[in-house]
């Protein structure tokens, strides 16, 4: 498996590209990008300091699965953010129009600072498949702004942070291709 940054961080950010059984749907997951097994990404050896705080995606239908990997990743569930898409999305009991933040803690974290909280509903029009709102790290970026900061499974680099993902680019990064079978 390919080797996550060195150094250990505050914060990390993480959407992790989750199997769905979606194989040959024309919005199908795997038209995308690379995915992983839900154990693949709970094996991660994720370089979180000792006092840490995780910021992680979920989609309604994996939010079982999402509590799964905080804990086999050290964490402990404290609350969560919804992300409003404001437009409705596809899916077979209800159509998405939403998707969940989970924020974990490991350690002693305290909460951010009373004039950095925010509502815990962020509402931005989605754009690129999965995708997420910039809204959401320049609210991490206020609420932790000395914390090192991780992002896992990126889409695109930005200043202060260390990236890891196989779409992160403009900036050196680490992959997780042959966690893929070297896709």
């Amino acid at each position: 498996m390919t080797e996550l940054p060195d150094g250990e961080f505050g914060v990390i950010y993480a959407d992790p590209p989750l199997e769905y059984n979606d194989s040959g749907v024309r919005g199908g997951t795997d038209n995308h990008y690379g995915t992983m097994t839900i154990d693949d990404i709970k094996t991660l050896d994720v370089p979180s300091s000792e006092d840490a705080i995780l910021y992680l995606w979920t989609t309604v239908t994996h939010a079982q699965e999402a509590f799964e990997v905080i804990e086999a990743w050290g964490f402990e569930y404290k609350t969560q953010a919804v992300w409003d898409k404001q437009k409705m999305g596809i899916g077979h009991w209800m159509r998405g129009q939403h998707e969940l933040l989970y924020i974990a803690v490991k350690g002693d974290v305290s909460p951010p600072n009373q004039e950095v909280r925010r509502s815990s509903v962020f509402q931005e029009q989605r754009t690129e498949h999965s995708e997420k709102p910039k809204k959401v790290r320049s609210y991490i970026e206020a609420a932790h702004p000395d914390a090192d900061k991780l992002e896992l499974f990126s889409r695109d680099a930005r200043v202060g942070w260390e990236v890891f993902g196989d779409e992160a680019d403009d900036k050196p990064q680490h992959t997780f291709d042959s966690c893929l079978g070297g896709s």
